[in-house]
């Protein structure tokens, strides 16, 4: 194999070509072979070779044609949707997910499961649930595995993608220890083994999503908030415009201490902020205080929202105790990491938010340093309560442009990475 003077192989050359063009039409919409070179950077002659190989793989096809002033009628370029699929599952608080999606993330089919009883984490079921979820959406849309880039996963906790035998899921706070959640799920035999599993924080697929479809595009620098039964969040540094090389380094923001000797947290310590804002931590001090919902914690919340909209003014006091330290919470990353915006997704931050955020606003800019807050927004996600599927979707799809859209798995190596080695040197 040729290699030149950056140690780059053609077929490295290549890969990287193939995936430049293939984000460019993904996430700027049809274009003209013409506009493909100034947007890609690549020659006229590049740009035909590699548009040729694509349309031959059957991942492009024709969009239409476009008069070209004074010259002869352009043909438009656009990523094939049905040339592939992907599936994303959100292990989530009170039910698992999971959504398959053709190539441009237009949803397939579904399938959810309730976690019972009520935030039941054992890891058997879970995976059980994931099995079955995916058998089921395959089903339901009538797709075989062939096309199928692969499976993306959000989880809480902190994951370890460079475990020997495969990722491993530190979840603390769900009572997870070291669980080798990617060997589990392979050894279930749900999919052939060429078809991988990519394990990520579920805050930082809610994060991508975002950034890639949502109120996050066009930004830089921004913190996507996962605000349910406990809080999280992704910090996204220079991302690009376009979408296609957003990252986001998760953090275990809903454990800062914001109280010394204050409440405890699901994850044992005492005064971490997710113990004053997290969902079920909200829940737990309205009911001291004398309120009660439904037992089902997304029910309750509701409740405890109505309540306070109609008058209560314990439910009031609960909304504008937790608005004040989630603000102070957001002060902190303000101060910490100047980003241009913070999003606030999840489930319970979706049904509190238009009623919380104005305080929260206010709250933040109060505890936050002048200059960081004067230029930092903070509103709601746009892509409601499936973000992190959506989001746990986009794991495969990132390797598919990593590898220039090569839907096999070759054994991973310097030279050919496979979607593992793709995904990890990307994290």
């Amino acid at each position: 194999m040729t290699t030149g003077r950056s140690g780059r192989t053609v077929r490295d050359l290549r890969r990287g070509n193939r995936g430049a063009v293939l984000q460019r039409l993904y996430f700027g919409g049809p274009m003209s072979r013409q506009e493909l070179g100034p947007a890609t950077g690549l020659s006229s002659g590049s740009v035909s070779n590699v548009v040729g190989e694509l349309i031959a793989d059957g991942l492009l096809e024709e969009a239409g044609i476009v008069d070209s002033d004074g010259g002869r009628p352009r043909t438009l370029l656009r990523v094939s949707p049905g040339s592939a699929h992907l599936i994303g599952v959100d292990v989530g608080e009170t039910r698992v997910r999971v959504g398959l999606f053709d190539l441009t993330l237009t949803e397939l089919a579904r399938a959810e499961t309730p976690l019972l009883p009520r935030g039941c984490y054992d890891v058997g079921p879970i995976v059980d649930h994931i099995r079955a979820g995916i058998g089921a959406v395959l089903a339901r849309a009538g797709v075989g595995t062939d096309r199928l880039l692969g499976v993306g996963v959000g989880v809480p906790g902190i994951v370890d993608r460079e475990a020997p035998g495969g990722t491993v899921v530190h979840g603390q706070t769900i009572g997870w220890d070291a669980v080798p959640l990617e060997a589990l799920l392979r050894a279930t035999g749900a999919l052939p083994e060429e078809v991988p599993y990519l394990i990520d924080n579920g805050a930082r697929t809610l994060g991508q999503a975002e950034m890639w479809f949502g109120a996050g595009r066009g930004a830089r620098d921004a913190v996507v908030v996962l605000f349910g039964s406990g809080v999280g969040a992704s910090l996204i540094t220079d991302g690009s415009p376009e979408g296609g090389s957003t990252e986001g380094t998760p953090l275990e923001w809903g454990h800062l201490t914001v109280a010394v000797r204050g409440r405890r947290c699901r994850c044992g310590a005492r005064g971490c902020l997710e113990a004053y804002t997290g969902a079920e931590s909200l829940l737990a001090r309205w009911a001291e205080r004398g309120g009660g919902g439904p037992a089902d914690e997304e029910e309750a919340l509701a409740a405890l929202l109505a309540a306070a909209l109609t008058g209560d003014p314990v439910a009031r006091d609960v909304l504008d105790e937790t608005a004040e330290y989630l603000g102070a919470g957001l002060s902190d990353l303000i101060n910490l990491f100047r980003p241009e915006r913070i999003l606030i997704g999840g489930w319970a931050g979706l049904l509190l938010g238009p009623y919380v955020l104005p305080a929260v606003r206010e709250h933040a800019r109060r505890h936050a340093l002048r200059h960081p807050a004067a230029r930092v927004s903070i509103d709601l996600g746009s892509l409601g309560p499936d973000a992190v599927t959506v989001g746990a979707a986009t794991l495969p799809l990132s390797a598919f442009f990593a590898t220039g859209g090569r839907r096999t798995s070759p054994p991973a190596t310097p030279e050919q990475p496979g979607w593992r080695t793709a995904l990890t040197r990307r994290g």
